[in-house]
């Protein structure tokens, strides 16, 4: 996956928000809500499909290619996926609904685990069988439904705040904002600089987009607010929800986010920043080895995302492996998850994907440490991220905030409006 193709994904896959547990509406055949499902047995041996988004970077295929060669009469097919995410689960779902066993072992953006358990299109698995209490927690829970494991983490992900280290420096500023007020203060002392002439605040991501959505979600958090409340109840109409929300649509209106960042993916910031356009900037891992090749090369560092009242929460991102109910060759496939889902394959997708590891020992590595020095924040990011939601109707709760999200940034709709109508559509989405 390369830095482009992983960003499109773990974004989508980084959504909504602490609690967005709409209640589980699959097909009459979803498993039962006691959680006891029966774990299949894994028979079989031979060729199996591994189904994933389009790799550039050839790393995942170096990945297989090391199996295949240990494995010869157990070879895996790389079935590469279109890029976009919505054409990935969209081919997967046509996949399972016809019950082809084209494809054996999926790569599910962590949103989907849910959605495909709940519908019984991915097998229930050993929870023995694979090295999960070696794994951050929070990984660990994006792969299960109703309590039990239907994939296994392969990379994880989390929101960082990128920084320009030498302005806030010859500005006097020794220490990296924690609250969205301490940044605006920082950005008005270094916007005196003549260095820092033209230059912007800060951006994220907010086209109309999955972006947009854990964008929204992250600030919503990051001011004590839920897009639902514990028991999985829409509460996005709250004044801690509009205090969130009023953080960017405020931002906009008073130039901290340029106008120009409402069409921003996580390109699109990523290209500003290394520009020299802004002074901080909301986005994923992934974007360290870019900058460090661009002109800002040496300037910049990461720090946990600001709140309202300290520190923020970011949503957490990243993608499982799910072996298909409908497969053959199953103990084959077992085997390759474990395979892939490896410490050892974790390392080697940190260093030739910047993809972020589930594994705990990886990111308290020194000499990792060293050479990839956003670890540490990385880590502290995903550990205090939102917990993943188990949505089975999530597409269209995403849709729903996109919507009224991007009204309110336009000025089409007062916060206020937009929340409430948010609510409407997150309880008719959660009734489905």
């Amino acid at each position: 996956m390369n830095a482009r193709t992983t960003r499109v994904l773990q974004c989508s896959a980084v959504l909504v928000t602490a609690g967005l547990v709409l209640t589980a509406c699959g097909s009459s055949d979803s498993g039962g809500s006691s959680g006891q499902s029966k774990i299949p047995s894994f028979t079989g041996r031979g060729p199996i499909t591994y189904a994933a988004a389009k790799d550039s970077s050839g790393v995942v295929q170096k990945v297989i290619d090391r199996w295949n060669k240990a494995h010869p009469k157990e070879k895996v097919t790389f079935v590469q996926l279109p890029a976009d995410v919505n054409q990935q689960r969209q081919q997967m779902i046509q996949n399972a609904e016809t019950k082809s066993d084209a494809y054996t072992v999926l790569s599910l953006d962590v949103v989907w685990t849910s959605e495909f358990a709940a519908h019984r299109w991915i097998d229930q698995l050993p929870t023995d069988q694979f090295p999960l209490d070696k794994m951050l927690k929070p990984t660990v829970e994006t792969a299960k439904y109703r309590g039990n494991p239907y994939a296994v983490p392969a990379a994880s992900d989390g929101g960082l705040l990128y920084y320009r280290t030498d302005l806030l420096k010859k500005a006097g500023i020794s220490a990296t904002p924690t609250t969205w007020a301490k940044m605006k203060a920082d950005c008005a002392k270094v916007k005196k600089l003549p260095e820092a002439k033209g230059m912007s605040c800060y951006a994220g991501q907010f086209q109309k987009y999955e972006g947009l959505t854990v964008n929204f979600a992250e600030a919503v958090n990051s001011a004590d607010g839920a897009v639902t409340d514990a028991k999985g109840k829409p509460d996005v109409d709250t004044p801690e929800a509009k205090k969130g929300l009023d953080f960017l649509v405020d931002s906009f209106k008073d130039g901290t986010i340029p106008k120009e960042a409402i069409t921003y993916q996580e390109e699109e910031g990523r290209q500003a920043f290394q520009s020299g356009k802004l002074i901080f900037l909301r986005n994923w891992p992934y974007m360290y080895s870019q900058a460090e090749k661009s002109k800002v090369a040496g300037k910049f560092a990461v720090t946990p995302l600001p709140g309202l009242n300290g520190p923020g929460s970011s949503s957490l991102g990243g993608h499982n492996v799910a072996l298909s109910s409908f497969a053959k060759n199953k103990a084959t496939a077992l085997d390759f998850m474990k395979f892939f889902t490896s410490q050892n394959s974790a390392s080697t997708f940190l260093k030739e994907a910047s993809l972020a590891p589930p594994y705990q020992a990886l990111y308290d590595d020194q000499a990792l440490v060293k050479q990839y020095p956003y670890l540490p924040v990385l880590k502290k990011s995903i550990l205090n991220a939102v917990p993943r939601p188990r949505v089975v109707q999530y597409g269209d709760a995403s849709s729903a905030i996109q919507q009224e999200a991007y009204a309110a940034l336009n000025g089409d709709k007062s916060s206020a409006r937009a929340l409430k109508d948010l609510q409407a559509e997150l309880r008719k989405s959660a009734a489905q």
